[in-house]
C-alpha cells in the first residue's frame, strides 16, 4: 500500500496561478542586501494561500517597499509575497536545512507589510472597516493592498456586497483596478448602479417565450431547444443566461480534451457510518436547492452561444460502487476508478456534483469520493460548500463557517 504524504517540491496555487516559492526566494537572493532567505505558502482562509517571504539582511537594514520594486523587476504581481518576516537567522534542523515548521506566523505588520496609514476621509475609513472585517484583520491602511493581504475573488464579492449594504457602489473590476482603500474611494460612487433586471419566467411556466429572458437573446427556436433538452421541461426552467468570459474558457478546455476533464475537482471523505454519510449527502441535497449555481446546466448544441441554464430542481444521484476488497485501499481504489484524467462530466445536467461511495471494510468506515466541476464552483468556494453541508447536518444552516464535525478529509490530489 502507497501512502500519500504531499508533494516533493512545495508547489501551491495563489489566485488561480500554480507558484514555485523556492523561485520567489532566489530571486530575493539576487538582492545584495539579502544574506539568507525563504519563502512558503501559508493558509489566509479556509483552502486559500499566501506567500509569506522570511529574510535575513546583510549589516544593513532593508525595507520592505524595497523588496517588493526588487522582486517587481523580474516577477509577476501575484508572485509578491503578502508578507515580509525579518530574522536574525532561519530555524535550521539538525541537518542543516531550513526548518519550515518553526517559521513564525507573520504578525499584522509583517501582513500589511506597508507602513500604516489611516483613513483621512468618512469613505476611506468606511473601506478600512469594511475590508478588516471580511479579511479578519485588526486595523487595514488606505494603502493596503486588498490582495496581498489574503483576499481573493470569492471574498472580493462578500466586500462588494458589504460595500452595497453601506451605500458605497462599486464592482470588482474597479478593486482589481484600485486594489487599495485610497485608490477604490476615489471611484466609489462613480459607477452606475448595476441594475439587474427581474426574472420573468414565472414558477409553473410550462412555455418560455423570448421576452421572458432579460438577460439573454435567443430565438423562439434556440429556446425550444434548451427547454427539450431539461428535466420535466419548461416547469423547470428558472433562468437562462450567458457564461462568463472564465466559465467560457472553462467550457472551451472541457470540449477539448478527448480523454477525462481537466476542470473536474476531487475530494475524498471518510465517515465512521452509513448514516453519516446520509447525512451528509441529505445535507449537500439541501444546499444545491438553496444555491442557483449548484442547479445550473451548460447547453450548448444548437445554439449561437453557451448559455447557463437554471433548474428549479436538480436531483443528486449519489451512486454506490462495488470495490476488490483484496486490492487494496478502497479510497485509493475510488480516485483511480473516477480520476479527472479519465472520468468524464456531463455538464449539460444538472447539478455538476457526483457522488461516489463505498464500504471500507478494512477500516471499518465509508468512503466518499465528492466531483465538482469548475464551472460552478471553484477551490475556495468548495471550502464554503463544505462548511455549509456541516452547518446543515449539526442544524445551523445559516452558519457556514462550521467544519463538517463527522468526516474525515482523507485526501484532496492535485491532478492540474
Amino acid at each position: 500500500m502507497i501512502d500519500f504524504l504531499g508533494r516533493v517540491d512545495h508547489q501551491v496555487k495563489i489566485r488561480g496561478h500554480r507558484i514555485e516559492p523556492d523561485e520567489v526566494a532566489a530571486s530575493l537572493l539576487t538582492h545584495p542586501g539579502v544574506g539568507t532567505a525563504t519563502v512558503i505558502a501559508r493558509a489566509a482562509t479556509p483552502g486559500v494561500y499566501q506567500l509569506v517571504a522570511y529574510v535575513v539582511a546583510q549589516a544593513d537594514a532593508i525595507e520592505v517597499d524595497e523588496l517588493r520594486r526588487h522582486l517587481q523587476q523580474t516577477l509577476p504581481d501575484y508572485m509578491i509575497p503578502s508578507a515580509f518576516v525579518f530574522l536574525d537567522a532561519l530555524p535550521l534542523t539538525p541537518n542543516g536545512k531550513i526548518d519550515r515548521k518553526a517559521l513564525p506566523e507573520p504578525d499584522l505588520d509583517a501582513l500589511a507589510a506597508r507602513a500604516y496609514v489611516a483613513p483621512r476621509t468618512p469613505t476611506e475609513a468606511a473601506l478600512c472597516r469594511i475590508w478588516a472585517d471580511v479579511l479578519r484583520l485588526e486595523r487595514v491602511g488606505v494603502y493596503d493592498n486588498f490582495f496581498e493581504l489574503g483576499g481573493h475573488s470569492l471574498l472580493a464579492m462578500t466586500l462588494i456586497e458589504k460595500m452595497r449594504r453601506e451605500g458605497l457602489r462599486s464592482d470588482v473590476r474597479s478593486l482589481f483596478v484600485q486594489p487599495t482603500p485610497a485608490g477604490l474611494a476615489v471611484v466609489v460612487g462613480r459607477e452606475s448602479a448595476i441594475v439587474v433586471p427581474p426574472n420573468l419566467i414565472p414558477a409553473g411556466c410550462d412555455a418560455i417565450t423570448p421576452g421572458m429572458l432579460t438577460l439573454a437573446d435567443l430565438t423562439q427556436a434556440e429556446i425550444d431547444r434548451i427547454v427539450a433538452a431539461v428535466p420535466g421541461g419548461a416547469t423547470n426552467v428558472q433562468d437562462i443566461y450567458p457564461l462568463t468570459p472564465l466559465q467560457g474558457g472553462i467550457l472551451f478546455h472541457h470540449l477539448m480534451a478527448t480523454k477525462g476533464d481537466p476542470y473536474l475537482y476531487p475530494t475524498i471523505l471518510a465517515f465512521n457510518s452509513r448514516e453519516r454519510l446520509d447525512a451528509f449527502c441529505n445535507a449537500l441535497r439541501a444546499v444545491i436547492a438553496r444555491h442557483d449555481i449548484l442547479r445550473t446546466a451548460v447547453m450548448w448544441d444548437g445554439l449561437r452561444e453557451p448559455m447557463q441554464v437554471v433548474w428549479r430542481e436538480a436531483s443528486l444521484a449519489v451512486e454506490e460502487v462495488s470495490l476488490d476488497w483484496a486490492a487494496g485501499d478502497a479510497a485509493q481504489q475510488l480516485l483511480e476508478r473516477f480520476s479527472p484524467r479519465q472520468f468524464r462530466a456531463d455538464v449539460r445536467q444538472a447539478p455538476m456534483i457526483r457522488v461516489f461511495w463505498a464500504k471500507d471494510a478494512a477500516n471499518d468506515r465509508v468512503v466518499l469520493q465528492l466531483l465538482v466541476h469548475h464551472l460552478v464552483l471553484d477551490h475556495a468556494a468548495q471550502e464554503f460548500l463544505l462548511g455549509e453541508i456541516a452547518a446543515y447536518v449539526v442544524g445551523r444552516p445559516t452558519n457556514w463557517r462550521l467544519r463538517f464535525p463527522s468526516a474525515i478529509l482523507l485526501r484532496r490530489p492535485g491532478w492540474g
